[in-house]
């Protein structure tokens, strides 16, 4: 079943188009992950996806309804899509951001209701931060930091969250702890993931389905050991990889590579 499904879609800037006549079918339920050198379009599908964007033509589904038939709201309480290097106000603690992802499903009149603060402590609860939630954003860990941005799309009680390059500025330890809370609610919750990463060794090890670019095109989309090839990873990066199977046998590592000239 499909989480997401777009149809000949085209996004420009301008004049400068970025993707072109893309159709693409994003499983529910699963992990997966976009890559791609930059400029290619990665953070513009996201961001079309979730209707920051208005393409220039074709058509997205969410859970097989067009989003151009909905409302902002609506997709909100479908969709929760997390930006590169978001940023909160000065002060604001943990319980205060998580909040926020409340929003979607808060009326006009009235403040957060019993089912709003048992989602929030949910949220909390999941993202590991229960021992943190009154501690002010700014004073976490790098690591904690995007667990808290992650529990506040957790909170906002959708099914498919989008995040773009949520391990970026992290180093090897905190890429791994945020990569490991989105397996975990992946698999506990059944939530879909659809995130853009820039580590392909990560990609490889935590999606279930890679999806790769090439200047707005579909180069790739599948199992990481069926995608992760020597030949695709030459068209997607201009690079020469040496390839070989993780110790459990279940996904590729790339060990090594060099740039091809010409």
């Amino acid at each position: 079943m499909e989480a997401i499904s777009v149809k000949k879609l085209s996004v420009a800037y301008e004049e400068n188009l970025i993707i072109d006549d893309m159709n693409l079918s994003i499983p529910k339920g699963k992990i997966s992950i976009i890559i791609g050198a930059n400029g290619c379009g990665k953070s513009t599908l996201l961001k079309s996806i979730a209707r920051i964007i208005k393409p220039k033509t074709g058509e997205i589904f969410i859970n097989g309804k067009n989003i151009k038939t909905q409302k902002e709201k609506q997709i909100a309480t479908q969709i929760a899509f997390l930006p590169q290097g978001p940023v909160c106000p000065s002060g604001m603690t943990v319980k205060e951001l998580v909040a926020y992802g409340r929003f979607p499903h808060q009326k006009m009149i009235g403040g957060l209701n019993v089912h709003d603060k048992e989602m929030i402590d949910w949220a909390i609860e999941e993202t590991g931060l229960k021992d943190f939630s009154h501690r002010e954003i700014e004073n976490l860990s790098g690591g904690q930091r995007q667990r808290a941005w992650i529990a506040m799309t957790l909170a906002q009680e959708t099914d498919i969250i989008m995040l773009d390059e949520p391990t970026t500025y992290l180093d090897m330890s905190y890429q791994l702890e945020v990569l490991q809370v989105l397996e975990k609610l992946n698999k506990d919750k059944n939530i879909t993931i659809v995130m853009v990463l820039h580590e392909l060794n990560n990609a490889c090890r935590f999606a279930s389905n890679i999806i790769g670019l090439k200047k707005g095109e579909i180069i790739c989309n599948g199992v990481p050991m069926e995608t992760i090839t020597k030949e695709n990873l030459k068209e997607i990066y201009g690079i020469d990889v040496k390839l070989q199977l993780s110790d459990n046998k279940n996904y590729p590592i790339c060990v090594d590579y060099e740039l091809l000239r010409g």
